[in-house]
């Protein structure tokens, strides 16, 4: 298996060890990996397909926070040394996919051994801080179309094909949870974008067929 890119900073015999320690886990469209509120002892790197990232809402309901990809992770909470680490979300597979599951005492031992594993926690730590402080930041001031457009724009890259159109199998209903709007609000946007030839909508789906001119709209 070729080192993922999270652990390429590492020295060839640290990453072997986790690569040898690790297992690649198979699973299908709608398998859940992680439920929110397990113990968190493991962390995934996912090496081909798609998954959501669903939180439980204050009134009970499940939202998508975020899309994953190839060489996106999850389970940073595991590698911090908590005493009773818990999966802060769901992950659901979108489609059939494959992670690498790491057991976290791995990561611990070797982080005793070797300053340079306590680097990599702490970027990928610090990396996943820098994510939330964006998106809080964008929340907070951006606007619903603004947060839309540049939504759209992340996506194209996650579903992103060597050519022809990209097709993002959301419904509307998962992209307002994504960008934190009212589904009917983000309705009237994505018609617009539909009027101005930007995207597509289907059942399910919303199609760019020209991601540089969703890019020059939001810029």
């Amino acid at each position: 298996m070729n080192v993922p890119k999270v652990l390429q900073s590492l020295p060839d015999s640290d990453a072997k060890i986790l690569l040898r320690a690790g297992k690649v886990n198979n699973y299908a469209r709608r398998d859940v990996l992680v439920h929110e509120g397990d113990i968190a002892d493991s962390f995934h790197i996912v090496l081909d397909g798609r998954a959501a990232v669903r939180v439980t809402t204050p009134t009970g309901e499940s939202a998508i926070v975020n899309i994953l990809g190839r060489d996106d992770h999850f389970g940073e909470v595991s590698l911090i040394g908590l005493e009773d680490p818990r999966r802060t979300a769901s992950i659901v597979a979108l489609e059939p996919m494959r992670t690498l599951s790491i057991p976290a005492g791995i990561f611990r031992d070797l982080r005793e051994r070797n300053p340079r594993l306590e680097q990599l926690v702490s970027a990928i730590l610090a990396r996943r801080v820098d994510e939330l402080s964006a998106q809080l930041v964008e929340a907070m001031y951006d606007s619903l179309e603004s947060r839309v457009l540049h939504r759209l724009i992340r996506l194209a890259d996650t579903y992103t094909s060597s050519s022809g159109p990209i097709t993002i199998p959301l419904t509307q209903d998962e992209l307002s949870q994504l960008v934190g709007g009212a589904r009917p609000t983000v309705n009237q946007i994505l018609r617009r974008l539909v009027e101005e030839g930007v995207i597509g909508v289907g059942r399910g789906r919303i199609v760019i067929g020209d991601k540089l001119a969703l890019t020059r709209r939001s810029a």
